[in-house]
């Protein structure tokens, strides 16, 4: 019984050393990496100070390290001089001719994927995946109306509703990965399905008119009964909103390409992360664009710049910033072309409330 008990503690002395061991390499570590980040957050290095502000403010989840580093008036300097000029513009339709677009769909053609194109698209701090649609009237917004506490992942939303692919877009409720509510406005098959125009400050609402001419409008500012009259007026049959706010609280951008006018650059204009974008050439065709960034394939990610560069490469004539981060993700033909950068949804995507899906 003796030599039992003398075991016992033996094996708990043993236990003990482990994790006093394991507890001083974390603390070891977090340390080095505190410092490290405090050196490069010194006045040595302005450019990798602002690139890392400028990221961290932008995540859901990081925004604290900023507060750790800096301080609040430090901050609003970083974001004051890191943010992209005003772009009030509206979408001109006339600049978009969707005719030849859908008049290269054949009566009974079934072959879903004959006018989607897939590229892979190379930066030098991130990876991503464009997807080109020929026809905008494949295009729709899938929910899961009426709102509930969790969400689905993005190919729960895209076989549900009979499509081919989709990605995520629009502001709403990630908290602990619940993503079942979106935030500020959301539009499906001409429903409002959320009217909360309030909700956030500077929303802006994209997506498609009854047309399929893409739509990027601010309504920062607006009412309930103010959204309802655009949404009319303007026929939205599906959009979303993103947010338009520099502060040391939020970092989001939505306008990139307004006319075939790109967004002018104050600084960086935005920090690298993961991102989610859309836009529309003049022929109708529809770009779905998204990257990578946050050490996977260790890359940091694209930044504003990057997608605007892509999108006018490709054609685009407007074009906006959907959502970024973990929740950036793209679903085509049963696989994930892009997935979450968190290790867990690494090959699944973030519970979401609603995604732009393609038929």
């Amino acid at each position: 019984m003796n030599g039992t008990k003398s075991n016992i503690k033996n094996i708990g002395k043993w236990v003990l050393r482990v994790l006093m061991v394991l507890l001083t390499i974390i603390i070891f570590f977090a340390a080095v990496l505190y410092f490290s980040l405090k050196t490069i957050c010194s006045d040595k290095y302005p450019v990798a100070r602002q690139t890392l502000v400028t990221t961290l403010l932008e995540t859901g989840q990081l925004k604290f390290l900023a507060s750790w580093l800096l301080s609040p008036e430090e901050i609003q300097v970083v974001v004051n001089s890191n943010s992209m000029e005003v772009m009030s513009g509206k979408v001109n339709s006339a600049l978009i001719s969707i005719s030849a677009a859908e008049g290269n769909k054949e009566d009974g053609d079934t072959d879903s994927g004959k006018d989607i194109e897939i590229i892979n698209i190379a930066g030098r701090n991130y990876s991503g995946t464009l997807m080109k649609v020929k026809d905008p009237s494949r295009i729709s917004l899938a929910t899961i109306y009426p709102w509930r506490d969790k969400g689905v992942t993005l190919d729960q939303l895209v076989n549900g509703a009979n499509a081919i692919a989709g990605i995520n877009g629009g502001l709403y409720d990630s908290r602990n990965n619940t993503g079942g509510k979106p935030l500020g406005v959301l539009v499906s098959n001409g429903e409002i399905q959320r009217n909360e125009p309030q909700e956030c400050g500077g929303l802006v609402l994209v997506g498609f008119t009854e047309d399929n001419i893409l739509q990027i409008i601010d309504i920062n500012g607006m009412n309930k009964k103010d959204v309802e009259n655009l949404i009319a007026e303007n026929r939205i049959r599906d959009a979303v909103c993103f947010q338009e706010e520099y502060s040391d609280a939020n970092n989001h951008f939505v306008q990139l390409i307004i006319n075939g006018n790109t967004r002018g650059m104050n600084g960086l204009g935005s920090g690298l992360n993961p991102r989610t974008a859309i836009g529309q050439c003049a022929d109708g065709s529809v770009l779905l664009l998204v990257t990578d960034g946050r050490g996977k394939a260790g890359h940091l990610g694209a930044s504003a710049a990057d997608l605007i560069e892509v999108m006018e490469k490709y054609g685009a004539v407007n074009a906006a910033n959907l959502d970024g981060g973990s929740s950036s993700c793209m679903y085509y033909e049963g696989e994930y072309l892009m997935s979450s950068v968190t290790f867990y949804y690494s090959n699944n995507s973030w519970r979401l409330p609603a995604a732009f899906v393609v038929k």
